[in-house]
Formats: C-alpha cells, structure tokens, sequence
C-alpha cells in the first residue's frame, strides 16, 4: 500500500485468513458440485450457489488486502460474504418440505409440505432483495454518507427480517417433529428413513445460521465504531467458520445418502419424495 493510500478497513486485514477461507469453501463448493450432479438433489442448488458467493467473496477479499483502497473489491466481499447464507437457507426449506413428505406424516405439519418451501422461499427471496438493495446502495462509488448510511440501515433491517423468518421456520419445524414422533403405527418408509436424524441436523444448521445473523445484526447495529466492525477476527468466527461447518453438516443431506439403507421399494418411494417429483397429484 502507498504512504498515500487511504484503506477502506478500521485494521490491517489478513491476507492469508482470507486466502484459506477461499480455499476451503472452494472445496467445500467440489464437493457439493459433485453429489448435487451425481445424485441430482436439485433443491441443493442454493448449497453451490452460496458456496460459489462464499469463494468469490473471501477471493475478493484476498485481493482487497493488498489493494485496500480499491473500493470495488471491498464492495464485491462485503456483498458475496453478506449473501451467501441466505441462499443456504434456501435449500435448508426446501429440505424440511422433503423430510415431512418423505416420513408420510404430512398431517403432523401446521403448514402443508407443498406450501414449507413456498412460503420461506418467499421470505428468503424478500431477505435477500433487501439485503442486495443495501448493500447496492453501499457499492455506490459517489454515494453520500446520508446514502450509506440508509443502506446500512436496509442492510439491518433484512437481516432482522431473516431470523424472524428462520425463527418461524424452526418452530414448524420442531412442532412437526414433536407431532411425528407421537404418531403411533409408523409405516415401514420410516423405518427405513433416519428422519429424525436429519431434522437434528437441520436443527444444527439452523442454529449455526441463526447466530451468524445475530452476529450480523450486532455488527451492523454498533455501526462503524463498534467493536465487531474494527477488529476482523469476529468475521471468520462468526460468519466463515460458522457458515463452513454448515456447508460440512450438509453435504450428508444428498438423496444418496438418505436412501443408501432402505430396501429397494422404500428407496424408490423416498427418492421420489426428497427429490420432490410428482407424488400422487403433489410436489414438495
């Protein structure tokens, strides 16, 4: 950096933080590329779309540590990073959709299965409009501070809209658990289908996510001298570690590894419904 140049971070960012954190999503985005091809479990779409946001984001953040007053890249990282989780979330609703279809005990849900994944698509869709407008507004290279500063405000305002939405989604999800499992005569699908397995790992990463958008909130909440938004080490905590073992936890989420221990006419049935094709008149 020149004695002249003026960076766009409150520290000296690190470099080979940066790098390894690309590194490791890229890897993360291999493997998730290869089971979403090799067993075609589309609704996993999102999982690659966010693990590619998640790359060019911390590559783009790589390259910002040794151009810090570029605003370009700054910006490109902040949006990437910013975004990614939201199209996680996108493919963790349309997975509780296929679960209760894939149990049989669509009845144990307070919203039908064909409506889970419309609904909190809808809200996710809405996040990340919100979130992508603030942060459009941030990227603005003759933008005023006034102007920042309500895409900051844009920016909290989606992420808050979020975890109300990922709140609810939890609760729809535990209360179908909590009715499941009081469902007497379990058919032979579900003793061949590990559902509850699934949903605590879906609890999991539920959790994971939550706690990076509180993370989220608080930060962009303190504003530019709170403490989260000068010192780096909270991102790669709470935001790329968090987001990398959730990306990890995910990967057994593929229709082959649902379906490997059931016999061969359960297979077929659970196949069908965690791939959400046609099933009796209904898609998941």
């Amino acid at each position: 950096m020149a004695n002249n140049e003026v960076s766009l971070y409150p520290y000296t960012p690190s470099k080979t933080a940066a790098v390894i954190s690309a590194v490791v999503f890229a890897l993360l985005l291999a493997i998730h590329t290869f089971k979403l091809f090799k067993t075609k479990t589309w609704f996993a779409i999102p999982f690659v779309i966010g693990a590619i946001f998640e790359t060019l984001g911390y590559l783009a953040r790589a390259y910002s540590c040794s151009h810090l007053s570029e605003v370009n890249p700054y910006i490109a990282q902040t949006l990437f990073i910013l975004l990614a989780p939201i199209l996680f979330a996108a493919s963790i609703y349309m997975f509780l959709g296929r679960i209760i279809r894939a149990t049989g005990y669509a009845r144990s849900s307070i919203i039908r299965p064909t409506l889970v994944t419309k609904i909190f698509l809808g809200g996710d869709i809405l996040c990340f409009l919100v979130q992508a407008a603030g942060a459009g507004m941030l990227a603005k290279t003759d933008a005023s501070q006034s102007t920042k500063d309500t895409g900051k405000i844009v920016i909290l305002a989606g992420l808050i809209i979020q975890l109300f939405v990922f709140g609810f989604f939890v609760v729809v999800a535990a209360i179908f658990h909590f009715r499941a499992r009081k469902v007497e005569g379990s058919k032979g699908l579900m003793q061949e289908f590990d559902w509850q397995r699934y949903l605590f790992m879906l609890y999991a990463v539920s959790g994971l996510i939550t706690v990076r958008n509180v993370f989220r909130v608080a930060e962009y909440a303190m504003g530019e001298d709170g403490y989260l938004l000068a010192h780096e080490w909270p991102i790669y905590i709470f935001d790329a570690l968090l987001m990398a073992v959730s990306l990890v936890i995910c990967t057994t989420w593929y229709v082959g590894n649902i379906v490997s221990k059931a016999s061969q006419g359960d297979r077929e049935d659970i196949y069908v419904m965690m791939a959400g094709q046609e099933t009796n008149g209904a898609r998941v």
